[in-house]
């Protein structure tokens, strides 16, 4: 909720000289979130909750920020637009659109850690858009940010921007320090374990006036005009298109069009509605001008890139560029003996939908039909696994019973070499498990690039580039290894030379022979095979994956075999079977674990892994024929 007069303050025309846009930058943990409620909170906002702005259900279980989002708030008369935008490299296509909506950032960076990989993303896109960023040392309240180490995080944040390449007044940033958990910023760093004399968040809005421009004040005398950035769709108002409008001004009533960014354009539109989030809801709005952020209703037929505009507009806005997503995946209805059991979107024409609808919001994703499959299967190409596990974990909560295939990285031809997208790996490890670390990667055809000891005593952070189907599944094998002690980032890097076919980086499947439901006869006799991924009484088919062999080899088993029962009774045969805890496998898991030859089968309860031809007999054809192609 908002105060009434926070919220009645913006319901006036703004001057665009007293607005400022700017975007909050920072990792995962760098405390994003909590800087924006303390700021919202300082600027008279009542907030009925925390994480204002990571305000959707994956946001909260993840804690990462997913979507981008605005809000705006009032501090000495000038209005704020804050964008958050998400700092993983896999939601890329969500900075790239919003960040043509500001005119300055805010870059947070912890006070211990300095700049990361994954920050280093964000502030390029900034850079290059010509972005002056203003640096906020976070945590600056811990043990361990001294002066000194300040001064050191400056120092990397300066040779991040360097080798970034920012401008000369790009480096010239200025630099605040804050504690977002107790609600203050600095402009100098103050004693240890000491708050400021005026604790608030005033210096940091102060800077913002101070260093962020303005929208500049002669685009208000243009024809109104207006990109849209993000689109919703609402209950009663129909589709809502958000953005900046970039010239002129707008007000409930005007007539405009939709001028489509492919070409082509359409009229007789009216704004029905025009409205602006403030803190944690929406107001409405009589009339925007050029600079602020605002959504517009009564534009059914415009999509993200395109250009809402007045009548007398004959050019459409540049829509950006977007960088091509690297990685794909097909969906496809489940078609396993257990099919329709659970889920209420079973068919390939809903599937079909439900991406479309998702790509409509999505700029970084694309959804192909695969030829040949009857406008069944569909490919999706997205930007990394992270994206895609998110889309498939949404769309088995909505009820839909799908198959995945494994992802595949989308490779590019130029000038007849075969390039593959390579990614910036960062690890930090304790001394005693970077050896394994380093084979690990070496195995997915990654090279170390730097190798260094951290602050922290036993501690090496390690820097490899590697393809990015190499790192498919690499989590979780980071993870075993480090025993969850370790620290990974990634980002994409570049696309570069293709490196080879890749290393068997995992064993072999078990495969049931036989449907039905599995005893734990069976299992105990199977466990010295491998690891089972199910327990006893479960459902089983032929074809399914129960487990990971030992060897390198798949090897087909009968899970559902019962004990014969004799009239004979011998020593031992009243022993119970004790069964060890089979290995669950996540989402994330199961997409970094699934070999070419298998598929995911995810339903609203469950995931399973197949193959893709179930029965025996058809997958010994089709290995013979594979390998007479090869040959």
């Amino acid at each position: 909720m908002i105060q009434r007069g926070f919220a009645s303050a913006v319901l006036a025309p703004t001057d665009p000289k007293l607005i400022r846009n700017i975007a909050i930058i920072a990792h995962v943990d760098h405390g994003k979130t909590t800087l924006m409620d303390r700021l919202l909170t300082f600027c008279g906002a009542t907030l009925s909750e925390d994480r204002v702005m990571d305000s959707n259900q994956f946001e909260r279980e993840r804690g990462i920020t997913i979507a981008s989002k605005y809000t705006s708030f009032q501090f000495k008369g000038h209005t704020f637009n804050a964008v958050d935008t998400p700092g993983h490299a896999d939601f890329g296509g969500e900075v790239e659109r919003v960040l043509g909506m500001v005119d300055g950032a805010v870059l947070l960076v912890d006070a211990n850690e300095g700049p990361l990989s994954q920050t280093k993303f964000v502030v390029e896109k900034a850079l290059k858009r010509g972005l002056k960023p203003l640096v906020v040392l976070n945590k600056v309240d811990r043990l361990g940010a001294t002066e000194q180490r300040c001064g050191e995080v400056e120092s990397s944040v300066f040779d991040v921007f360097a080798n970034l390449g920012a401008s000369d007044d790009q480096l010239d940033f200025p630099v605040l320090y804050a504690s977002a958990r107790e609600g203050w910023a600095s402009a100098s760093l103050p004693p240890p374990g000491q708050p400021p004399p005026d604790a608030s968040m005033a210096p940091l809005l102060e800077a913002l006036v101070k260093y962020v421009p303005p929208p500049p004040s002669e685009s208000l005398q243009d024809p109104f005009s207006f990109l849209v950035v993000m689109t919703e769709r609402h209950a009663f108002l129909g589709r809502i298109a958000t953005g900046r409008v970039h010239s002129g001004s707008v007000a409930v009533g005007d007539r405009i069009k939709v001028l489509w960014k492919d070409g082509g354009q359409e009229e007789g539109f009216k704004v029905t509605k025009l409205m602006k989030r403030c803190g944690m809801t929406t107001v409405d709005v009589e009339r925007a001008v050029a600079g602020d952020i605002v959504s517009i209703a009564g534009i059914p037929a415009a999509g993200i890139a395109d250009t809402v505009a007045a009548l007398e507009v004959r050019q459409a806005l540049p829509p950006g560029k977007i960088d091509p997503p690297t990685l794909s995946m097909v969906f496809s209805p489940n078609t396993s003996p257990l099919a329709g059991r659970e889920g209420t979107q079973l068919t390939g024409t809903k599937i079909g939908e439900r991406l479309q609808a998702e790509a409509e919001t999505n700029v970084s994703l694309r959804v192909l039909p695969v030829v040949g499959s009857g406008g069944e299967s569909f490919e999706v190409q997205a930007r990394g696994e992270l994206q895609l596990g998110l889309l498939i974990d949404n769309m088995r909560r909505e009820g839909f019973e799908l198959s995945v295939s494994p992802p595949r990285v989308v490779l590019r031809e130029e000038r007849g070499q075969r390039l593959e997208p390579l990614e910036e790996v960062v690890c930090e490890v304790e001394d005693g498990n970077t050896g394994e670390v380093i084979e690990a990667v070496t195995l997915r055809k990654g090279e170390l690039l730097e190798m260094l000891p951290l602050e922290t005593e036993g501690k090496q952070r390690l820097v490899f580039e590697a393809p990015s189907r190499g790192l498919i599944g690499f989590r979780s094998s980071f993870a075993a290894i480090t025993r969850g002690t370790g620290m990974l980032h990634r980002a994409f890097a570049r696309y570069g030379p293709y490196r080879g076919g890749m290393d068997r980086v995992r064993k072999g499947a078990l495969i049931s022979v036989a449907g039905g439901r599995t005893t734990a006869y069976a299992l105990g006799a199977l466990e010295p095979r491998g690891v089972l991924f199910v327990s006893g009484a479960s459902d089983v088919y032929e074809g399914m994956i129960v487990g990971e062999h030992s060897r390198e080899t798949d090897l087909e088993i009968n899970p559902v075999r019962e004990k014969k029962l004799t009239n004979v009774r011998n020593t031992g045969s009243e022993e119970r079977v004790a069964l060890s805890p089979p290995r669950i496998l996540t989402l994330e898991d199961a997409i970094g674990y699934v070999a070419g030859d298998e598929l995911i089968e995810v339903t609203p309860t469950k995931l399973r892994l197949r193959k893709r031809t179930l029965e025996s007999g058809g997958r010994r054809q089709q290995k013979r024929r594979d390998d007479a192609l090869a040959a």
